[in-house]
């Protein structure tokens, strides 16, 4: 029996070890995480803006008006992980610059999130008892005066909308200048709004101007998740220094 528990426990051993290796975090893998976070939010910041539906009231109550609002706030918590793991891929050549960038972002996204989670969840059951407070949240998504004082809340989107876009600038300039992912996406993420608004104004849609975004980043989240690194060199054991052998004397 005791050579049979002995032997049992040797085998759950490379097991358990293996599992060990299996569940490490490393910050290899969560860089990647990062790199498919950043892929997937932007594909999804691409994706959502031409299938929108319009800001109406008629459109609270679809089906799609709910999806597309659930793909939005999961696409802005994944853009503030991916953007966070691109920063940390080069915090040290990023620098200033970027940590300013990252952090307006991030904020500018965590305020939107707040709308899309009334947008999704609150304005559907407000809409038989209070519609003029669903026309005026959205009145302040499309960017109109609400009719109805809702306080202090269009301030707080107009200044969600300026920390996300001053934070792709900034933080697309950051990288662009670090040099450790790929300038093109950088330059894109910074200012592919720029040269887009003007087509969108002609087409009289706005929500593409988000379109050169999206790219961006998912182009920087897949440079991120593919990137491959040197593996670290193992110092050389250093040799002890022989000693004169005392007999020999």
């Amino acid at each position: 029996m005791a050579n049979t528990d002995r032997t049992t426990a040797a085998k759950r051993v490379p097991e358990d070890s293996m599992k060990e290796k299996t569940m490490k975090v490393t910050p290899a893998g969560l860089s990647r995480s990062a790199g498919i976070s950043a892929v997937v939010a932007g594909l999804l910041f691409v994706v959502i803006q031409p299938i929108h539906p319009h800001d109406t009231l008629a459109s609270v109550t679809t089906n799609v008006w709910a999806t597309i609002h659930y793909l939005t706030l999961a696409m802005a918590l994944l853009f503030v992980v991916g953007t966070a793991g691109i920063y940390a891929r080069q915090v040290k050549e990023a620098g200033w610059l970027g940590l300013a960038g990252v952090l307006a972002l991030s904020l500018g996204l965590l305020i939107t999130a707040a709308f899309v989670f009334v947008e999704a969840f609150i304005e559907p059951l407000l809409v038989s008892s209070s519609p003029e407070v669903v026309e005026g949240l959205l009145g302040i998504i499309g960017g109109h005066a609400p009719h109805t004082d809702l306080g202090a809340l269009p301030a707080i989107y107009s200044i969600s909308g300026a920390l996300f876009l001053g934070g792709c600038v900034l933080f697309g300039i950051a990288t662009f200048r670090a040099r450790v992912l790929p300038r093109w996406a950088a330059a894109l993420f910074a200012f592919g709004v720029v040269v887009s608004a003007p087509v969108s104004a002609a087409l009289q849609a706005p929500r593409l101007t988000a379109v050169p975004i999206g790219l961006g980043l998912a182009w920087l989240g897949y440079a991120l998740w593919s990137e491959r690194r040197k593996p670290a060199v193992a110092p050389l054991p250093e040799t002890a220094t022989p000693q004169p052998d005392p007999a020999a004397a």
